[in-house]
């Protein structure tokens, strides 16, 4: 994949990102759903914490919120697995 395409791809990934995650559901999903109806989501503890929960801003408190957890984690993503198809790349061309 050329560096261009590169560039395409994740302009349409931080694109998507920060747009569509305003149309995302409040609701909860169907674990935490099941977790509310039994009861067993008001005695569960976290394991980690997050450095973005519920894909928000913690500060911010609007729909910018939620726009930038997509774009961060879009380019968190996008870092991690460039740095690893770089290291996969020199290991292959030993």
């Amino acid at each position: 994949m050329t560096k261009r395409n590169v560039a395409w791809w994740l302009v349409v990934a931080f694109v998507v990102a920060g747009g569509v995650s305003l149309l995302a559901s409040s609701h909860p999903d169907g674990f935490e759903k099941a977790g509310e109806e039994t009861g067993y989501i008001h005695t569960a503890t976290n394991l980690l914490s997050s450095p973005l929960p519920d894909y928000s801003v913690p500060g911010i408190d609007s729909w910018l919120s939620s726009s930038l957890a997509g774009i961060v984690g879009v380019a968190l993503t996008f870092g991690v697995f460039m740095a690893l198809s770089r290291v996969l790349a020199r290991k292959s061309s030993r």
